[in-house]
């Protein structure tokens, strides 16, 4: 994705709430899974990180990402944003 693509991305996401929250147990599989319903359901969801420290944060939205095929598009202070296109797109992405 290019940058304008993310950008209209993280304008959409800017209105959503978390779906997903991650506490101290940190990213569990019954998070994965969970990350992975609200994907399949909504195609941009915004995910919450209680943990404290950035760089934590930072290595789960990587690990998400990987193990969700998804895009991460927005990560700022505890809030990570993530996008993975489903079978029917919801979301049209404009091309440039």
């Amino acid at each position: 994705m290019n940058s304008k693509q993310i950008s209209y991305l993280r304008g959409l996401a800017h209105n959503l709430s978390p779906v997903v929250m991650i506490g101290n147990n940190g990213l569990t599989e019954s998070v994965l899974k969970e990350i992975d319903v609200n994907l399949n359901a909504h195609e941009l969801i915004k995910i919450k990180v209680m943990s404290d420290d950035r760089a934590l944060r930072a290595q789960m939205l990587t690990d998400i990402c990987s193990q969700s095929s998804a895009i991460a598009v927005h990560n700022i202070g505890k809030q990570l944003v993530i996008y993975r296109q489903s079978s029917k797109p919801k979301i049209v992405i404009p091309q440039k």
